[in-house]
């Protein structure tokens, strides 16, 4: 029985950093087909959100029966546990790049967000493609110097995304509602992305310690 219970404990974390590996393609495609106001890509990116879903309902299931049936404790129970919280940050990093991806769709042909601004986009969205890829990487290996990197790769996040707001805020800004909100939107999606890596972040530092980390006290 216990060699069942740790082939299970197994999976969910291979299943994790498979969650991972899915939602750093999404960004990566969903950010290409925003760039270059690519439809094809994009509505692929939306299809292909529904994998990610999948594959949290199945890691999920498998978590909630290793509970029902095992009664695990200690650390194993933090794991399953966290398991459940990290499934939930993963599947809504998938949403998120999905918003990127309808964005560039019901914009088509035209560009999301102007021209002057473009490059704080690409920049936000590349550090969320280096934070997700850490994120598999400390699923994988348990490093926590990867979670401080996380954290770091966030907190320039943060502020790409306090530039955008400064800049929409200021009287030159002089483009249409929908561009404004077609802004926002598109910097709110990409800072939260970050939020919920770090979110995931911190459950590995508390799986590795048994401790909350004050320093990844986002959630």
């Amino acid at each position: 029985m216990r060699k069942v219970f740790q082939a299970d404990l197994q999976q969910i974390g291979e299943e994790l950093i498979e969650m991972s590996r899915l939602v750093a393609s999404a960004m990566d495609r969903a950010y290409e087909s925003f760039a270059n106001a690519d439809i094809e890509l994009a509505q692929e990116v939306i299809a292909e959100d529904a994998k990610i879903d999948f594959l949290q309902n199945q890691l999920d299931e498998r978590a909630i029966d290793v509970l029902a049936l095992q009664g695990p404790v200690a650390s194993d129970l933090r794991m399953i546990v966290g398991s459940l919280r990290m499934s939930a940050s993963l599947e809504r990093m998938g949403d998120l790049a999905r918003h990127v991806a309808q964005l560039a769709r019901l914009r088509f042909p035209q560009q999301v967000v102007p021209e002057s601004i473009a490059p704080t986009f690409k920049a936000m969205a590349e550090l969320d493609i280096q934070i997700v890829g850490k994120v598999g990487q400390l699923l994988d290996t348990r490093d926590l110097s990867l979670a401080r990197e996380i954290i770091e790769l966030n907190t320039k996040i943060d502020e790409l995304h306090a530039s955008i707001f400064r800049i929409v805020a200021a009287p030159e800004w002089t483009y249409s509602g929908p561009t404004t909100a077609d802004v926002t939107l598109t910097s709110r999606y990409l800072e939260r992305f970050g939020d919920h890596g770090v979110s995931v972040a911190r459950k590995v530092s508390y799986l590795v310690t048994g401790e909350w980390d004050p320093d990844i006290s986002l959630f």
